[in-house]
């Protein structure tokens, strides 16, 4: 069963919507062969190219099987009943019957848990049936609402698909003269036979112009909704023919857009259209992950409140969507409904339910995969996202410890890990891997905003812990965590992985007998990560000085020997929304022992150079390290060069477990782990105030 946070409601299905043309699609493209993959993805192909450049072709093999290796759940449109609320509104309660949508939320799954703005509650008088098409009907709706469709309007919807059919029977509602267009004479015949059309015709039929001129007495449609799904720029073409000067084209369905200039949309002006499926608020992180609504009186109609829309008019019976229900079958027998949607059991078909029965025995939070006996250390995981699968749980594996549970918010990530790993178990509750007495070393690879809190409980139930960083993403968190520490004792690692790389002990050993202060010079092409990533939302992500500047303080700290003690940081201005300033910044940490560090942090360079460039001066000696894949010792006049195998992944990982096989303290202390995380703070201080800031942990 998924796991809710706040923001969330937990939904066991009583019913899911197959959407067939979308789904039909996202099947065939996983099934694929990578060549196949690859023609349809060149953007991805890209990014792997430029990924070699960068990490090499190992490197690459691996994230990208990693990628290929995750599931991803089908779905997008449900009803059922709510389970649990942890909605900011309290409008959801216990009971309470809804329709859910979202792609990765409103799953074909018994149990979902769905961001409170997707939720909206269903009107007695409506089946759960006719509401696991809402999300469907939102789309549907938002498509119309971008026609403008007025009372009396002639309207052409090209598509007759399960889409097409709904637009229809709005458009109707809405007092519009409406007219269907399909290859498939069956969609054809439904829109005829429902009256969700006036008129329906093919768009094979060779008086197809001809009619369409009757039924408009020769003025043309007033707008055109396309609803098809097609590889072609036929729908383009034919709408701009018949609909009226200035008229309206409104694109819903995946459809080719070579837009022909002549002699349609110059000498009738046309107005184009893109309708964003569900509505306002689609793909704003704000809007769908966080539940922050728009106000009412400057966005009327919102993805939640298109849903609402819908429900209403099924409600008042100013739409019919029974006829549109063809198939039913129960979860167990889902292949079934697959076959037909894929054509391995050719049947006319349009809306598939998938049925649930209420099972309250299947609301478990641990699912047992294998039962391996345990080593002596003994790990459980929190988060295996794509850097803990490529980078972490491989390497704990390799060095010989048991990978006994894993955690993920999701059971179909938790289970496809455990499987993949052999791990014994999944869960997606936290507290099965820590309170579970067989796990005595604990892995946190979770959202930054976790690992405080995570580490606190992690300590309190007396295991060691190994986070990834940072290890708190504000002031608060990091003196909770020391308060923990000072009490329960336990060893605490944080992921900074860069000191443990071969190429970084090379040059540290070489200057192991220099007394003189150094200087480290780091610069870091990191490229942009735009507003709306996880980890540059504050409360979630920290941003990137809190969650990436972090590996270099530390770094730093590893080639001086010292503590930092003062920091001044100063950013870009800009006036471009679409850049974080702090992300172009430069950086001046002084340390204990006279020595200084200068970071520049870039996110406004150009991917083609290499990302991270480590320059170690002191005592007549230098150590470059380029991008941890090269580097170079420079003395006596001559220069040695350094061959590089990763960025200490493996290694920080082995120090962690044989600190732990052998009862010791971490590999990093757990001062300087404190001290780099307050370094971040400070460096945030300085931007705000535009003042040096001191460092002291006794402060």
């Amino acid at each position: 069963m998924p796991a809710i946070s706040s923001g969330m409601v937990l939904v066991e299905n009583e019913f899911s919507l197959i959407s067939a043309g979308t789904e039909r699609g996202t099947v065939k493209v996983a099934k694929a062969s990578l060549l196949g993959k690859a023609k349809q993805r060149p953007d991805l192909v890209a990014q792997v190219l430029q990924n070699i450049k960068k990490e090499g072709l190992a490197a690459t093999i691996n994230k990208v099987r990693t990628k290929l290796d995750s599931l991803k759940a089908l779905g997008y449109s449900t009803a059922g009943v709510v389970v649990a609320s942890m909605d900011t509104n309290g409008v959801f309660k216990t009971g309470d019957r809804v329709a859910c949508a979202g792609q990765d939320y409103a799953s074909h799954a018994e149990v979902v848990a769905i961001p409170q703005n997707l939720v909206t509650k269903i009107p007695g008088n409506v089946s759960s049936e006719e509401a696991a098409f809402t999300t469907l009907g939102a789309i549907a709706l938002q498509g119309v609402r971008q026609a403008e469709p007025k009372l009396g309007e002639k309207v052409c919807v090209i598509g007759l698909g399960l889409l097409g059919q709904i637009t229809c029977q709005l458009l109707k509602a809405n007092g519009c003269a409406v007219f269907g267009i399909d290859f498939n004479a069956g969609l054809i015949k439904l829109a005829n036979d429902t009256a969700a059309a006036d008129k329906a015709l093919s768009r094979n039929d060779p008086n197809l112009v001809s009619v369409c001129n009757d039924f408009t007495n020769g003025q043309g449609f007033d707008s055109i909704i396309i609803t098809a799904a097609a590889p072609t720029n036929d729908p383009i073409e034919l709408s701009a023919e018949i609909v009226r000067k200035k008229g309206r084209i409104i694109i819903v369905g995946a459809v080719k857009m070579d837009i022909p200039r002549d002699p349609h949309f110059y000498r009738k002006e046309l107005d184009l259209r893109m309708s964003c499926s569900y509505g306002p608020g689609r793909y704003d992180v704000d809007y769908e992950d966080k539940g922050n609504d728009y106000p009412f009186a400057y966005v009327r109609w919102t993805e939640q409140r298109n849903m609402e829309a819908f429900l209403d008019l099924l409600s008042r019976k100013a739409i019919n969507i029974k006829p549109l229900i063809t198939h039913e079958f129960d979860i167990a027998d889902a292949e079934k409904a697959y076959d037909i949607v894929l054509g391995k059991t050719p049947e006319p078909h349009i809306g598939i339910l998938l049925k649930y029965s209420v099972n309250k025995s299947k609301r478990q939070t641990v699912i047992t995969v294998k039962n391996d006996p345990i080593k002596k250390i003994n790990t459980g995981f929190i988060g295996a996202g794509s850097f803990a699968q490529s980078y972490l749980i491989p390497n704990v594996k390799f060095f010989g410890a048991s990978l006994d549970g894993v955690v993920t918010s999701k059971g179909i990530t938790s289970k496809n890990v455990a499987d993949k790993f052999k791990f014994n178990f999944c869960s997606t509750e936290a507290n099965d891997v820590l309170n579970n007495n067989n796990i005595n070393t604990i892995f946190i690879a979770t959202p930054h905003s976790s690992h405080a809190p995570l580490v606190i409980k992690s300590m309190e139930a007396g295991k060691p812990v190994f986070v990834e960083k940072p290890l708190a993403i504000n002031q608060e968190q990091l003196n909770e965590v020391i308060a923990a520490r000072e009490k329960f004792k336990q060893p605490l690692m944080v992921g900074f992985n860069r000191r443990f790389a071969p190429i970084s002990q090379e040059i540290k050993k070489q200057f192991n007998s220099v007394s003189e202060p150094i200087v480290v010079n780091i610069r870091v092409n990191a490229g942009l990560i735009p507003k709306d990533h996880w980890t540059q939302q504050p409360e979630i992500g920290g941003g990137r000085i809190v969650g990436e500047i972090c590996h270099f303080i530390d770094l730093m700290q590893f080639f001086t020997g010292a503590e930092p003690v003062n920091v001044y940081a100063a950013s870009i201005n800009t006036k471009n929304d679409k850049i974080t300033a702090e992300d172009n910044i430069a950086i001046v940490v002084k340390f204990s022992n006279g020595s200084v560090g200068n970071l520049t942090y870039l996110a406004n360079g150009d991917k083609s150079m290499p990302k991270e460039l480590i320059e170690v001066f002191g005592a007549g000696n230098i150590g470059v390290i380029n991008d941890f894949r090269e580097g170079a010792f420079h003395k006596g006049n001559k220069i040695t060069k350094l061959k590089s195998s990763g960025k200490g992944h493996k290694e920080e990982v082995d120090a962690f477990l044989n600190a732990v096989n052998n009862g010791g303290e971490s590999p990093i202390s757990f001062r300087s782990v404190c001290l780099t995380t307050l370094t971040t703070f400070k460096i945030l201080d300085s931007l705000y105030t535009g003042q040096s800031q001191e460092i002291s942990l006794d402060a």
